[in-house]
């Protein structure tokens, strides 16, 4: 195969798996919050947010741009700035059990255990098979003093293959 012929077959292979200089032309939304989420992978939080938040400046309907941006500002110690974005995100899409989950780790982490139960609990009635989620509830109803509750919520994740879970519930439960 000739040079020209090659870099033909290159050019046309990167446009078939959706490059993102060519989804920046047709869909810059999607391109801002795939280059947000290839950052946030390199631990780059701060990049991954000033592109999720250029994502979410073209759509302000975009999800998951405020979900991941969400991620990123928690991961920067941003409670406030990362319950925000998970409450935008569960505004747009009520349906998505780890951005309730999610803002029941934030809220969690500020002390209102009681909000992250509502959270936890609402991300369960979503997806009842969501062991994390059990999980996450069982530690903020230890720290209520609810021993008995977060046993429950623990032997619960840990049937759905929660090993964490298992073993508080072993530490904590028996």
């Amino acid at each position: 195969m000739s040079r020209r012929t090659t870099a033909i077959a290159a050019a046309l292979f990167v446009v078939a798996l959706g490059s993102p200089l060519v989804s920046a032309e047709l869909d810059p939304c999607n391109y801002y919050y795939d280059v947000g989420l290839a950052k946030y992978k390199q631990g780059d939080a701060l990049g991954a947010i000033t592109q999720f938040t250029n994502s979410i400046e073209i759509n302000p309907n975009h999800a998951m741009s405020y979900y991941h941006r969400g991620i990123a500002k928690y991961m920067l110690f941003d409670l406030h700035g990362a319950i925000a974005d998970f409450t935008k995100a569960i505004d747009i899409n009520p349906g998505d059990a780890s951005a309730y989950r999610n803002r029941g780790i934030a809220t969690a982490k500020y002390g209102n255990f009681r909000g992250s139960i509502a959270d936890f609990t609402k991300a369960i009635e979503i997806d009842p098979q969501y062991a994390n989620a059990y999980m996450y509830r069982g530690l903020s109803k230890k720290l209520l003093r609810d021993l008995k509750g977060a046993c429950v919520d623990w032997r619960k994740a840990a049937s759905l293959g929660d090993e964490d879970a298992a073993e508080w519930a072993r530490w904590d439960c028996e």
